[in-house]
């Protein structure tokens, strides 16, 4: 396992009791398929959208950049959000394809379990969301704790997603491993403390993650042996 670690974190053994995941990006490359969506929907409109545009509302709520107000704005006239949401949609599902979990996924699943570690996940996104592609991908049993934004008022990188789920795992941040995709996603582990291996996706990829204990290109990199 090619470990990256930053110079905060040279020991990497501790006592690890609990995994949280993030959802999108992490589990599933759910990310990709709405910039491409978003990013036709802009083009057909004579607007370019960016991919470091698009990176501010990644792994967290459109707050800090909302798509369809910024459209708005850049051709000067308003537009029907209903329209452009169910555009978007079918555009999503096309590029999407037949969804499946990223690499290591449930491999890393499948050695939490047998190593006895609670697993939680955490997902600014909506419970219907996450939970319809954990069942369909038949992994739901695998978490003990699953919270989404619509468990918490604030979504990353404020850490209110991570400190509830904590407390709902029964195990210290010292005890605990977060796997992020996202800036916004590191921030909020780190601001609860926790410790945050970065797997970064084709969208996220190119962004600066700030104070990240380590970093992989995949799952399929982890050996939870190393923790």
């Amino acid at each position: 396992m090619n470990l990256v670690v930053t110079d905060a974190n040279l020991e990497s053994r501790f006592g690890l009791k609990a995994l949280i995941f993030d959802f999108d990006g992490l589990i599933m490359d759910t990310e990709t398929p709405w910039y491409y969506a978003f990013k036709d929907i802009y083009q057909e409109h004579g607007i370019e959208l960016s991919l470091e545009l698009w990176s501010k509302n990644v792994g967290t709520s459109f707050d800090e950049f909302n798509p369809y107000v910024y459209l708005e704005t850049s051709i000067q006239k308003p537009l029907d959000h209903g329209h452009i949401k169910r555009l978007s949609e079918e555009k999503y599902a096309t590029y999407l394809g037949e969804a499946q979990l990223l690499p290591g996924v449930l491999t890393l699943l499948e050695a939490a379990k047998l190593r006895g570690l609670r697993i939680g996940l955490a997902s600014s996104s909506t419970r219907d969301w996450v939970h319809k592609y954990l069942k369909e991908q038949g992994i739901f049993s695998y978490f003990d704790v699953i919270h989404t934004a619509d468990d918490v008022k604030r979504v990353k990188p404020d850490p209110e997603l991570y400190t509830l789920t904590l407390e709902k795992l029964g195990a210290a941040a010292r005890e605990t491993l977060v796997f992020e995709d996202s800036p916004n996603g590191l921030k909020a582990a780190k601001a609860a403390g926790i410790r945050c291996v970065v797997v970064p996706n084709d969208v996220t990829r190119n962004l600066e993650f700030l104070a990240h204990d380590w970093m992989v290109a995949s799952l399929e990199e982890i050996d939870l042996g190393v923790f």
